[in-house]
This record gives C-alpha cells, sequence and structure tokens, in this order.
C-alpha cells in the first residue's frame, strides 16, 4: 500500500515531544517517568494510524500503552488522534522494531501486540517479518517473565508461519483462534481487521509467553 506523504509531519512530531519520542533512547528503562501512573506497560508495534492503541488506552485507563510505528506520515496520523483526546496513558515511539531493545530495559514490558503486521510473503523477505525468531528473541528480552505477545493476522500464510514460528522458538502457547470474531473474546479492531473482516477474511488470533 502506497503511503500518502504529509510534508507537514516531520515539523509537527516536533512539536509535540510530550507525546512522542523519536531518538530519545535515553528514555530506555525510564518509560514510567512519560506517564502520570506507575502502571503496566504494553506496545503495539506497529501502530499505524493509531486506531487499536488509542481505543485501548480509552478502554483501559490503568495501563500505560506506547504504540510503536516508523513511518513518519503514518504515526502523525495517530499523534493528531492523541492530540485530541489527550490520555494520560498513551505515548508514541516512532522506531524501528529491531531496535527496541535500544528504546526499552529487559523486562520493562508487560504486554506487546502485533495487530496485522506485514506478512512479507516472499521466501527472501522472511527476515523482515515480526514473528521471525529474531524478533522473537527482542520480545522475550524486553517482555517480563510472566508477560505475554498477542499476535492477530487475517493472512492465512502469516498465521501458519508464525505458529510455527513460535513453536520452534519454544513459547508456550496460551490461546489460538482460527475465527475470532466468531468467538466471544472481547476485542478492539484495528483499521485493517475492520476493512479486511467486511470483506469476509477470517481474523486468527494467537497469545503466547516465552
Amino acid at each position: 500500500m502506497r503511503l500518502r506523504h504529509k510534508p507537514y509531519a516531520k515539523e509537527k512530531i516536533q512539536e509535540y515531544p510530550h507525546y512522542v519520542v523519536t531518538q530519545e533512547k535515553t528514555i530506555k528503562g525510564n518509560w514510567l517517568s512519560r506517564f502520570n501512573e506507575n502502571n503496566p506497560i504494553h506496545i503495539e508495534i506497529g501502530c499505524g494510524k493509531g486506531r487499536f492503541i488509542i481505543e485501548m488506552a480509552k478502554r483501559y485507563p490503568n495501563i500505560n500503552f506506547i504504540g510503536i510505528e516508523l513511518q513518519t506520515s503514518v504515526i502523525v496520523t495517530a499523534l493528531e488522534k492523541q492530540i485530541e483526546e489527550k490520555l494520560p496513558n498513551l505515548q508514541l515511539l516512532q522506531a524501528n522494531a529491531n531496535e527496541l531493545r535500544d528504546y526499552f530495559e529487559d523486562g520493562e514490558v508487560d504486554r506487546i501486540y502485533l495487530t496485522f503486521s506485514d506478512p512479507w510473503p516472499k521466501n527472501r523477505h522472511e527476515k523482515r517479518r515480526l514473528t521471525y525468531k529474531d524478533f522473537l528473541t527482542i520480545y522475550k528480552a524486553i517482555l517480563k517473565p510472566e508477560g505475554e505477545l498477542h499476535f492477530k493476522t487475517d493472512n492465512q500464510g502469516l498465521f501458519e508461519y508464525s505458529l510455527v514460528s513460535f513453536s520452534q522458538f519454544g513459547t508456550l502457547l496460551k490461546e489460538v483462534y482460527l475465527d475470532l470474531h466468531q468467538t466471544d473474546q472481547e476485542n478492539v479492531m484495528t483499521e485493517f481487521e475492520e476493512k479486511f473482516s467486511k470483506k469476509g477474511n477470517r481474523i486468527c488470533k494467537a497469545v503466547l509467553t516465552f
């Protein structure tokens, strides 16, 4: 999908450093200083335009949420929503997923959300998939020992690949849903989830620990 360039995005992000962390790697181990309350930290890797992470922050005020997105023209939309909402338990981080250990201390995060990540279907792009073993190593490090990874996708190939990757890595699968919307599980949808489910795509979900 082609990203629409927003020439004002970088300047807008710089105007709101209290909402968006960019290259400030000194935040590592100090995330609670960005929030009003000392609550558990949940992060979404690839938060896109912010629909999921903002709705989660509104529903669960006793949890501190961090939406992580690399693309400037995308994260600025999440920022614009946060400027309107002014949620005290939400922060944004502009960073690459493979650099997360530069921004989070080991054991600093309570839960990770991977929601509708790019499937990178070509074999030569396997290492870019956010459920590849190298990323799992990062997640295991920054999560608390009892911390969970929540993974959702409509892409059947990515889901099957990820289940194998989780198993080979030695994770403990706590929950697996092959058609999430047919269950009574509480669910907050992303923009992509709503779009794909309206097309009739089944939504799959896995919950695991390391």
